[in-house]
């Protein structure tokens, strides 16, 4: 369904991973899709194969149209310039921003198990300069645009590492504030009809995670905390995340929303989504996940656990590591 036609939108950070299938979800319910990275053609940045021209093949393979723009996200007169040439090109007009370009996946990979003291200081800047600063100065661009005509969603990819300590501290604050950026840009573009939200995906299979997993499983192979990477466990693919955004973005009461954290696999339940295979992972936090995550036996009848969400009530008390108040 071609919901989103006659919208245009615009994902950063596209040419591979969850940005790239947030492209595609994009493409595929119909939408305009500016989608910005380094690479503009064939490239390979840590092994992994990725380009602004590979995107778009695939948006348009799904019936969508696409508008690469080589940007790097670093640098703020080529953020400028990119919202610049969507003013002109579009008429003003910029229906959806996804925030999600980030940097920092290598920096996380080779500082992996290390305390913070025994890295770098610039394991800040990797996992948080092309990432939450980003992310803000992208927003800034976005909303003179969205203010103007009393519209607009801007969706700002975070993790469970905002509220959980997963990969390490640099990682985690900037989610953390990932999902605070989204939350008081809520505040101040509520007035003017603009949504602002932060998105949570589960386990996302891209390319760099995927072979981060089976690195760890080749030399953590009896470690049992490993096991649901090696199995795969309710993982998702990037297209998920693209799917559940296209339908959060059609939303008639999309301000009931703003200001809040939409977490990909609750929305695909909400709106009867599935992933790329047909299946529909279940959220995090919701016992058909966290029961076969504790018991790796139950994972082959995890279709019997009732998708029930534990309240975050009962998930602060030792799951989620949030500041305690």
């Amino acid at each position: 369904m071609k919901h989103l036609e006659g919208k245009v939108a615009l994902v950063t950070g596209a040419t591979r991973g969850i940005g790239r299938g947030i492209a595609i979800g994009l493409g595929e319910a119909g939408a305009t899709v500016y989608i910005t990275g380094r690479s503009l053609n064939n490239s390979s940045s840590d092994g992994v194969s990725g380009s602004l021209s590979e995107t778009k093949s695939a948006i348009e393979e799904v019936g969508g149209v696409c508008i690469p723009v080589q940007v790097d996200h670093s640098d703020d007169k080529q953020v400028r310039l990119l919202f610049d040439r969507i003013q002109d090109e579009q008429n003003g007009q910029l229906d959806l921003l996804v925030n999600n370009a980030y940097s920092g996946v290598q920096a996380l990979k080779d500082a992996h198990g290390q305390p913070f003291w025994d890295s770098e200081p610039s394991l800040w800047d990797a996992s948080n300069n092309v990432g939450l600063r980003s992310h803000y100065v992208a927003s800034v661009f976005a909303a003179r645009m969205m203010t103007k005509r009393n519209s607009g969603l801007i969706c700002t990819i975070s993790s469970w590492g905002g509220m959980s300590y997963i990969f390490d501290t640099a990682y985690g604050v900037g989610k953390a504030a990932c999902d605070r950026l989204a939350a008081n840009m809520a505040v101040e573009l509520k007035p003017h009809n603009v949504a602002s939200v932060s998105i949570w995906p589960g386990i996302v299979g891209t390319e760099l995670f995927s072979r981060f997993a089976s690195e760890m499983n080749q030399t953590n192979a009896t470690d049992p905390k490993n096991s649901f990477l090696s199995d795969r466990y309710n993982w998702e693919t990037p297209l998920f995340t693209g799917r559940a955004i296209a339908a959060l973005a059609s939303e008639p009461n999309l301000m009931h929303c703003t200001g809040r954290v939409q977490i990909v696999a609750e929305l695909a339940k909400k709106y009867n989504l599935v992933d790329e295979n047909g299946d529909r992972p279940a959220s995090l936090r919701s016992l058909r996940f966290v029961l076969p995550a504790a018991l790796p036996v139950l994972r082959k009848y995890s279709w019997l656990i009732p998708d029930i969400k534990v309240p975050w009530s009962l998930l602060l008390l030792n799951a989620l590591g949030s500041p305690k108040i």
